[in-house]
């Protein structure tokens, strides 16, 4: 396995010593700095350890070996989520070293689907604080609470993640409950993106809640109020935003969970200003941008024509909501910085699709299906007088426009049908890219299976949800076609390490197309193909998430080099050639330090 491999790698190195502060039982209880059984003997003198722990020592992998004996011994998903959250309460180290070691097991358990029903219960779950909260009604001491937690503690941050909680991993409005989603996003940088734990920051921006349920609940441990909106909402973010600003400037921010309204405007006031991101909108178009390139790379191969670009195809999308504006807007910007053309006339390459039929302006600044045109849509409606009337639907669009790229996220199940798929190919698409993406897989715009059996093994095929390989016969031989899933954790982990590692003050276009183009050159599509002068013979067009550790850095360090190249690097005298050994210094492993006691050293 990929994560199991990188411990192995970084045990070959020297073991770097620490010199801390802490002793006795605030050092074993001291999640960064608590190694358990794993303390030396010599260790254990020197800070006041002998007697508060068993005579044997135990390696790392020793203590990996029982954890995931008592992981195995509870079969609820949420038993499991509870122990690991334990776990981590107790030894960071240990934690992570766990479950980089049983990643694509472990993944599902501390992050979606399981960590959703941890936060819907986190009020009765509820064992000790796990982040900052920063409550509405407590926001002018929010300074004081802020420097609390930071900056009179010695902290520094690269990373901070907030939410406000109200859509949270598809269950909605969950409270005070959102810091869970705020840790776990912190744990996913740190687990694949290589980012240090202790300079991340988890941040609940406790507004109120809308939810009847945690309103009445007497266990509720947050703030018992419907929640502000307007203007006191958006001082509130202000000032909080600002003092991420003001004493961690070269920090990442990341804004995790909003509601869409609040989500992108969130990203649009702040996106000049400071380096922030937002999962939902710019980790869903960059990872699904990169499997688009990966697929025309695949298709321009195979009909041995080397002009196909990303501003070549024609696309529909079906979904007009925040996922797939997201992906539009990702695939339009990148047009536009890769093909040299105004946005506008990139907008010009996409149709977008709801469940009512095309979208289009039918007047008075109104769009059919969606109504009122406002924001990041308004590029993206089509005109009435290109002979659009009534409700257009998904096969007329086709038909009409003959895409080449067919991108499903409005959890229409069955969207696409056989005649669709077939339109496009009767539309003279030779290698159709169809990504049904919609999550959970019951809700996929069309199964994988049926789409490649549709076109005879012709289709490149990407979903949001894992899906298995499939079997067919294609020219009278047996081939299988893995599937790629186009899961997030493939890249925004590596945006946010590249944005760190190089210290940038934006989170601009470029960057992010830069991680989306090493993405793609890691294609086990391009990579089986470039190898072996050859179609790309059944891969998958993203890797595997197994590798997504060994792939983030890669997008990392793609990120930071585009960082310097635009001169927007805070990191005095970096240069291009220098950013892959001061990634390699930088990404964080878990391995156990030696321990030396200095009155003046670390206590957090």
């Amino acid at each position: 396995m990929a994560a199991s491999r990188a411990l192995q790698e970084a045990r070959k190195h020297a073991i770097p010593t620490a010199r801390i502060a802490l002793r006795g039982e605030s050092l074993l209880t001291n999640p960064r700095y608590n190694k358990g059984t794993s303390f030396t003997h010599r260790e254990r003198k020197d800070f006041g350890l002998t007697g508060r722990l068993p005579s044997g020592v135990n390696t790392l992998d020793e203590q990996i070996e029982r954890a995931y004996e008592q992981l195995s011994s509870r079969h609820d998903p949420l038993r499991k989520n509870t122990f690991l959250q334990s776990l981590k309460d107790q030894n960071w180290v240990l934690y992570f070293a766990l479950v980089s070691k049983h990643l694509k097991e472990l993944v599902p358990i501390i992050y979606t689907p399981t960590e959703a029903d941890a936060i819907a219960q986190y009020s009765h779950l509820f064992r000790r604080s796990e982040g900052l909260y920063l409550t509405f009604s407590d926001r002018e001491t929010m300074e004081e609470e802020f420097l609390e937690q930071t900056v009179k503690q010695g902290r520094e941050i690269d990373l901070v993640v907030c939410t406000d909680a109200e859509a949270i991993l598809g269950i909605g409005d969950q409270g005070v409950g959102g810091i869970a989603i705020s840790a776990a996003k912190s744990v996913m940088y740190t687990l694949i993106g290589g980012v240090d734990p202790a300079r991340s920051l988890s941040v609940m921006l406790d507004v109120g809640t809308d939810s009847e349920k945690l309103l009445n609940d007497r266990l509720y441990v947050g703030w018992k109020h419907k929640r502000v909106r307007g203007e006191e909402y958006d001082q509130f973010l202000d000032k909080f935003v600002q003092l991420v600003r003001k004493y961690y400037p070269h920090s990442l921010l990341h804004f995790e969970d909003f509601a869409a309204k609040n989500a992108y405007h969130l990203l649009m006031r702040y996106r000049n200003q400071h380096a922030v991101f937002n999962d939902d909108i710019q980790g869903t178009g960059a990872v699904t941008l990169a499997c688009l390139m990966a697929a025309i790379g695949v298709a321009n191969d195979h009909a041995h024509n080397k002009k196909g670009s990303l501003a070549s195809q024609r696309y529909v999308i079906m979904g007009a909501g925040s996922a797939g504006l997201g992906i539009a807007t990702q695939i339009r910007d990148a047009i536009a910085t890769a093909d040299h053309v105004s946005k506008e006339e990139a907008c010009g390459k996409f149709w977008m699709v709801d469940r009512e039929g095309l979208v289009y302006d039918i007047g008075e600044g109104m769009a059919k299906g969606v109504g009122e045109i406002k924001g990041r849509l308004e590029g993206f409606v089509r005109s009435a007088d290109e002979g659009w009337k009534g409700d257009v639907s998904l096969l007329d669009v086709v038909k009409q426009v003959k895409p080449t790229v067919l991108i499903g996220c409005s959890t229409a199940a069955g969207a696409f049908s056989q005649e669709v798929i077939q339109a496009m190919m009767d539309g003279g698409c030779e290698r159709p890219i169809v990504f049904p993406l919609s999550n959970p897989s019951r809700l996929v715009e069309a199964k994988p299976e049926d789409i490649m059996n549709w076109t005879n093994g012709r289709a490149l095929v990407a979903t949001g949800s894992p899906f298995p390989p499939v079997k067919m016969h294609v020219d009278g031989r047996e081939k299988e076609f893995r599937i790629a899933e186009c899961n997030n954790a493939l890249i925004y982990p590596g945006l946010g390490f590249g944005a760190v590692l190089a210290k940038t003050k934006e989170l601009t276009d470029k960057m992010i197309v830069a991680g989306a183009h090493r993405l793609a050159e890691l294609s086990p599509a391009i990579r089986r193909r470039h190898g072996k002068n050859e179609d790309h013979a059944g891969e998958a067009l993203l890797p595997d998430f197994e590798e997504a550790p060994k792939i983030n850095f890669e997008i990392g360090v793609a990120v930071a080099e585009e960082v310097v190249r635009e001169g927007d690097s805070g990191v005095d005298g970096l240069k291009v050639t220098d950013v892959r050994e001061r990634a390699k210094e930088k990404v964080w492993v878990p391995l156990y330090a030696d321990y030396e006691y200095d009155p003046k050293g670390e206590v957090w």
